[in-house]
């Protein structure tokens, strides 16, 4: 007697919707993705008990001839796609054709649906038990509504393991929120035992997809994000990033798309990471909302069931045009950006005269308006180690840092901003200082109110960047071992380190492959020579190996220079002239990444006047 016999179509279906339907969210996005390929604008979703009751959705697309409406309920069928060639540039959210059908071997299934080019639509159900479709006629409108109901009633042990009607709403809720993200040019509208939750009309303007973010992340969100463009190679990546001051607790505000999918990818997150590194609190996540277009034939959807992750064809070239788009991203933000209004916002002076925002990038970092503290009372730092004597000596912008006070820097900021009124001068974005608090806060005035300022952790940023880039512009200084280090690595690895010799080159590395499974290690940066240099090179092997990149180096070597500029940044209780806190807030507004020190801790707030006005119950 054979052991090996054809599963029936029902427990066939059945085990497929393991891996597709998890829950009633699962069914949602299933249906709702099927919904948005047949070019739907319109999608109305009713949810009871969570979903576990019933769940309708009911769309605008194209809807389903009558003689297709049964195959659609069957294994493997689909429209999507109908050859090899189809799968390998897949420009629609589903195409596996085995959603409904598994949906349907584990619920009540009623499929309605009219293309439009009939007098009536036709309803097709089927009840999960032998997969049989009934077909009748029925009122329907173009498009289709498909309802769900009684899920799991025949998998009793799937429904047990189900959770509370709270949980298992809220997980619809944030798949219809990913869509809504997704598709602007789409309205969404969902109920839950009858009463309106969201209504999200289509938006086609920048001020009507930042309404939507805002309705989906929450106005704080939008308040502290910066919108990007960026297109290259092929490659555009567009949306909002939060301001590193915004950051998460969790990984909980995280949206990224590829070409209109919601995906979770550890390329992604290991580039969004590496491009917030050197300005997020520890221990912080950043949020963004993220959209990346390209072309798609170079990106697999056919990975997981689910479709949540992909895989891209040149896994390097995305890293990097995603790591280097946020990267600059982020450190083009000034100060006069993060103030309200933007940068197009009117700067409005005393006695009702306007001047327009300053452009990011205005203020010019000259020699005159350098912070530079007097020699009195304050010297430049030493630092032990024939590593950081060689690294002072390269970097002339550091050392002037902590030259004499010239006499361009000593000239008087105007003695109150009405001055500026009758010159018709600009308000700087920080305003000028008036004061010193504890002699560790700057205070100053611009034209929204008070500005408070953190002065070690402002100089500490204006010092690393001025670090980095004096060691990006003379090159890192290297040093060949007085006795090359051998490391013992797999071949992966040893292949890997081959094919990328440059790479560590240009790291100021010089690798050698001496066996299968070994590397030679012939020279180093000067800087790292107190490193653990083996451990460094293993790590970068295993980011080139998973992700085709890897900034560990560079990172090693930015919190060397950041612990040098925060032991060569001005202190606590270190008194400071007018013109010098002046110096300081205008190296600011010039500097990248200003708005956070070295460890990601913010270095300027805000008090507007009418936040000081509540303060003293003014005007009420």
């Amino acid at each position: 007697m054979s052991k090996i016999k054809l599963l029936s179509p029902r427990l066939a279906n059945q085990i497929a919707a393991g891996e597709v339907v998890e829950r009633p969210a699962s069914v949602i996005k299933e249906v709702l993705e099927n919904s948005l390929d047949a070019g739907a604008t319109r999608l109305d979703v009713d949810i009871e008990n969570g979903g576990i009751k019933l769940m309708r959705v009911r769309d605008n697309g194209g809807g389903i001839e009558k003689d297709d409406l049964p195959l659609a309920l069957s294994r493997h069928a689909t429209s999507k796609i109908y050859q090899l060639d189809d799968l390998e540039a897949v420009a629609t959210l589903g195409f596996r054709g085995e959603a409904l059908a598994s949906i349907s071997s584990v619920s009540r299934l009623t499929v309605t649906s009219n293309n439009g080019e009939e007098n009536s639509g036709w309803c097709a159900q089927t009840e999960g038990r032998d997969m049989q479709t009934d077909l009748s006629p029925a009122a329907h409108p173009q498009g289709t509504t498909v309802e769900v109901r009684d899920l799991f009633f025949n998998t009793p042990a799937r429904r047990k393991f189900l959770r509370t009607e709270k949980t298992e709403y809220n997980r619809i809720e944030d798949v219809i929120k990913r869509l809504a993200l997704s598709r602007f040019d789409v309205s969404f509208n969902l109920r839950h035992n009858g009463r309106v939750i969201h209504s999200w009309r289509a938006a086609s303007s920048q001020a009507e997809m930042e309404r939507r973010v805002a309705q989906v992340c929450g106005p704080a969100f939008m308040e502290n994000a910066v919108h990007i463009d960026i297109e290259r190679a092929g490659l555009k990546l567009w949306g909002w990033v939060a301001l590193p001051t915004f950051s998460r607790s969790q990984a909980d505000l995280q949206h990224f798309y590829v070409n209109g999918r919601a995906i979770k990818d550890k390329l992604v997150t290991h580039a969004v990471r590496q491009a917030y590194q050197d300005v997020l609190f520890h221990g912080r996540h950043p949020a963004f909302v993220l959209y990346l277009e390209l072309d798609p034939a170079t990106v697999d959807v056919n990975v997981h069931p689910t479709k949540h992750e992909v895989r891209f064809r040149d896994s390097r070239m995305v890293h990097d045009f995603l790591f280097r788009s946020l990267h600059h991203a982020l450190a083009e933000v000034r100060p006069q950006d993060q103030l309200p209004g933007g940068e197009a916002a009117p700067m409005q002076l005393q006695g009702g005269a306007q001047t327009s925002g300053l452009e990011a990038g205005e203020f010019k970092q000259q020699e005159a308006m350098s912070f530079r503290p007097q020699a009195s009372g304050f010297s430049a730092p030493s630092y032990g180690g024939e590593a950081n004597k060689n690294l002072g000596e390269a970097m002339p912008a550091y050392q002037q840092l902590y030259s004499a006070q010239s006499p361009a820097a000593s000239s008087e900021a105007p003695a109150s901003l009405s001055q500026l009124e009758e010159s018709n001068e600009e308000i700087p974005p920080l305003g000028y200082a008036i004061a010193q608090l504890k002699g560790i806060y700057i205070l100053a005035e611009n034209a929204q109110g008070l500005i408070v300022v953190d002065m070690h952790a402002a100089h500490e940023r204006i010092t690393y960047e001025r670090m980095k880039l004096a060691v990006a512009e003379q090159g890192l200084q290297t040093q060949p071992m007085l006795v090359p280090e051998t490391i013992a690595v797999s071949q992966k690895e040893a292949d890997y380190a081959d094919q990328n010799l440059e790479v560590f080159k240009s790291l100021g590395f010089e690798l050698q492959r001496v066996g299968p499974e070994s590397l030679l290690i012939r020279q180093i940066p000067v800087i790292l020579n107190r490193a653990n240099v083996e451990q460094l090179v293993r790590d970068v092997l295993a980011d080139l190996v998973e992700y085709g990149a890897s900034k560990r180096i560079d990172n090693h070597i930015n919190e060397i220079l950041g612990t040098m500029a925060c032991h060569g940044s001005v202190r606590a209780n270190r008194r400071l002239s007018i013109p010098e806190m002046n110096a300081l807030l205008r190296d600011m507004e010039a500097t990248e990444r200003s708005g956070q020190c070295n460890h990601g801790r913010p270095t300027w707030a805000l008090q507007t006047l009418d936040e000081l006005d509540k303060l003293f119950l003014r005007g009420q």
